[in-house]
């Protein structure tokens, strides 16, 4: 298949595969004398794996190098990747009932109490990420683990508070370039500060940034900070992901 039939077949861009291509994570099997890259049904199934590995945010450098190992077992691979995205379900099933209780709290059906808020922000006990560190160290693996931030009244004041800063930050900047430094500098807060309160890689950071757009609700309570923000947001943060990620 030729590099445009990958690309969409598997959802990533041609831009993408010829980053693969360049770093030497996934070269094509052949390059026609014209220079045009075909890739086999080997290939796909190995960009399956890198796939599986980046949609749990492993890092390109160390996704290449675990396929690279000599100690590598394809099927032992395929049988980590579906425990950590069981778990990852498990997780975000439980995040979205955390998520559609909020919803329901903020019509006024039902209350929250603090500690019902944050469940399923919790990633320290998952055991998949333990033996995925245990195989292939502490560098291969996502971060999923975060700081617990304070449960109090204040401590939710606070960080309501310092959300809608960085909002009004955003809106003040939105008619600029998503690349531009001022954008990236208050782009770089955002990401930390969702980081104090769950745990974002940066390539779920980038996946927010496009659910900002598609998903209404997103867009509809962003934009009253300003008309637009939530497309201005999800281009700045894929510029924010794709920096860090080189």
């Amino acid at each position: 298949m030729m590099v445009k039939e990958v690309a969409k077949i598997a959802g990533i861009s041609v831009r993408t595969l010829h980053h693969y291509d360049d770093i030497g994570l996934l070269r094509p099997e052949k390059i026609t004398a014209a220079g045009y890259r075909i890739y086999s049904d080997d290939d796909l199934s190995k960009l399956q794996q890198i796939l599986f590995f980046r949609e749990l945010a492993f890092p390109l450098k160390e996704i290449k190098q675990i396929l690279s190992s000599l100690s590598y077992d394809q099927w032992e691979v395929m049988e980590l990747h579906r425990n950590m995205l069981l778990a990852k379900r498990a997780r975000m099933d439980q995040m979205i009932e955390t998520l559609e209780k909020t919803m329901r709290s903020y019509k006024g059906e039902i209350e929250m109490n603090n500690e019902e808020k944050f469940v399923g922000f919790d990633f320290n006990n998952n055991g998949y990420e333990k033996e995925a560190r245990e195989r292939w160290g502490n560098q291969a693996v996502d971060e999923w683990n975060a700081s617990k931030n304070t449960k109090s009244e204040d401590g939710q004041t606070e960080l309501s508070e310092s959300m809608n800063v960085i909002y009004r930050k955003l809106a003040s900047l939105r008619h600029e370039s998503p690349s531009s430094e001022a954008s990236q500098a208050v782009i770089k807060e955002w990401f930390v500060f969702l980081n104090r309160i769950g745990n974002y890689s940066v390539e779920s950071f980038k996946g927010l940034g496009q659910i900002y757009v598609e998903d209404e609700r997103f867009t509809r309570n962003i934009d009253k900070f300003g008309e637009g923000l939530s497309i201005y947001m999800r281009d700045a943060m894929e510029v924010f992901v794709d920096s860090a990620v080189k």
